[in-house]
């Protein structure tokens, strides 16, 4: 029994976490960055109030942009729409609160007043390309660490003849699976640059691209039935139904959406 393992994976901090984390002190590494170059007329103030400024303006930057990507996944989820699109909504929706911020952090120590609606539309397009470009340089990131590194193998020598017949190769992507999950994998599901995988024993997210997750079942008889989720066919226990919707229920009471692009190719192969 190897409690060594057992014990780094009980010890072993949450991704989400981990990763929240690590942005924080990027972002307080470049608000002190900031600080210290004084840009946009800020040099004026002395270095302790320019600390505190940028790297505050950082932190709420952050706090308003940061859930962008899980808004788009859950929305997505639930509306069918064009990531990209739900992109730019959420992008100039977050950016109001923080044009506000920068306003009110100019005022300190007060007294506070609302900016004109000429000089927050002046703020607003700076704010907005900033956040945003902030926003999709993290995105593309946290994508090309989620994305597989390609593994160049071994040089291998000739195989000997071998008598008896190998068993089949496992999934890859059951590899990545924590012991204490077993390997009688449900589902996937699409969370932010995660996926979780839901096996008989619970749910773990790992780091790594729905496709790139999907591309490693080779050999599980299942399918992708939203842009969301994956199922494995055995999985699927009942069809819950609600006009034009279609829901998998899968054990412990998970319920996958199937897309409607899809419903009649899954029809169409029996899983319904």
């Amino acid at each position: 029994m190897d409690t060594s393992r057992d014990r780094t994976e009980q010890t072993a901090p949450h991704p989400v976490l981990r990763q929240v984390l690590i942005d924080l002190s990027i972002m307080v590494v470049l608000g002190a960055l900031l600080a210290v170059l004084g840009p946009f007329g800020s040099f004026e103030m002395p270095l302790p109030v320019r600390l505190l400024y940028w790297v505050g303006l950082a932190l709420v930057g952050y706090a308003c942009y940061r859930p962008i990507g899980e808004l788009v996944t859950r929305l997505g989820l639930r509306l069918d729409l064009p990531e990209w699109s739900l992109w730019i909504v959420a992008c100039l929706l977050a950016s109001v609160p923080v044009t506000l911020a920068v306003f009110f952090a100019g005022q300190l120590p007060g007294p506070f007043a609302l900016p004109s609606f000429d000089s927050f539309a002046r703020s607003y397009p700076y704010v907005l390309l900033v956040g945003s470009g902030v926003t999709v340089l993290f995105h593309q990131i946290e994508q090309r660490k989620a994305a597989p590194v390609n593994e160049t193998p071994a040089p291998q020598s000739r195989p000997e003849p071998q008598v008896e017949t190998s068993p089949a190769p496992q999934a890859r992507f059951l590899d990545r699976l924590p012991a204490h999950l077993g390997s009688d994998l449900l589902a996937l599901e699409m969370e932010d640059h995660y996926v979780r995988a839901h096996t008989a024993l619970g749910s773990e997210l790992i780091l790594l691209r729905m496709r790139d997750a999907v591309a490693e079942l080779e050999g599980i008889d299942g399918a992708q039935v939203h842009r969301s989720w994956w199922v494995a066919r055995d999985a699927v226990e009942d069809v819950k139904r609600d006009g034009r919707n279609l829901r998998l229920v899968l054990p412990g009471g998970l319920e996958a959406p199937v897309s409607r692009a899809r419903v009649a190719e899954l029809k169409e192969v029996g899983w319904f």
